[in-house]
């Protein structure tokens, strides 16, 4: 009886002391000795998870990788970080981008208080003259086919015997020639073509489009020795003098 009296007691005093020891390393684990906040573990390196496989619990899932032929996001880009090339000018008055090409020149005459105009002997050929004119605006203006020319005398108070220039024909209506800004046109007149009889004729009279109004008219002298003929001839207004001076066999056909 002793003996069995003697493992009861045993047991009874084990159990207490067991729980107490358990109950201790329990508040060991739960904090540090020296009262500072624990440190968590960090999680162990793992693999990305196949596609469509979910994440393991305790880890972020990974970003979603757009499916094949689906466009990526592009991300905005930078507040006045570029400009834009080449910005188109808005329309003006149904006739194209403000002064930007020719369509707004077929709606807008060119002034005869903007444009310039010349008049120079043409090299190697004494009986004709270039008549240029220059547009020194900032737009394109219109002007029609061939300017507006008359051969008179300076001196004459009878203006009646004055001749034009035969022209050429079949050109139909408007839109004529569209002149773009800081550019020049050139027309050619042939005032002796036949070589024929020469006429007392010394002035050149021009209007660079027959719209404008007379007063722009502007009168050049032909200079000593200047020939005359019969009928002269006017060509076209063109790019270059030698396009000019080509267009001239054209006038007076139809």
């Amino acid at each position: 009886m002793s003996a069995r009296r003697s493992v009861a007691t045993r047991r009874a005093l084990f159990v207490p002391a067991a729980l107490a020891l358990g109950a201790a390393l329990t508040l060991t684990a739960c904090g540090p000795d020296n009262g500072e906040a624990a440190q968590p573990a960090k999680p162990a390196q793992t693999t990305a998870p196949a596609a469509g496989a979910p994440a393991a619990p305790g880890t972020a899932a990974p970003a979603a990788q757009p499916s094949a032929g689906a466009p990526a996001t592009k991300a905005p880009a930078a507040t006045g970080s570029a400009r834009p090339k080449n910005p188109v000018a808005p329309a003006t008055g149904g006739g194209g981008a403000a002064g930007g090409d020719e369509s707004y020149a077929y709606t807008h005459s060119c002034k005869g208080d903007v444009v310039t105009v010349k008049v120079s002997t043409r090299a190697g050929a004494p009986d004709q003259r270039v008549i240029e004119v220059h547009n020194p605006g900032s737009t394109y203006c219109g002007l029609s086919y061939y300017p507006l020319v008359v051969i008179g005398k300076a001196a004459a108070a009878d203006r009646s015997d004055n001749v034009a220039p035969l022209v050429p024909g079949g050109l139909g209506g408007p839109p004529a020639y569209a002149l773009a800004p800081g550019k020049s046109t050139y027309a050619v007149i042939d005032l002796n073509p036949g070589s024929g009889v020469s006429r007392d004729w010394d002035e050149l009279n021009v209007l660079a489009d027959d719209q404008m109004p007379n007063a722009y008219t502007h009168n050049f002298p032909l200079g000593a020795g200047a020939k005359v003929g019969k009928q002269p001839k006017l060509g076209l207004y063109r790019e270059t003098v030698e396009g000019a001076a080509s267009s001239v066999e054209q006038a007076g056909k139809s």
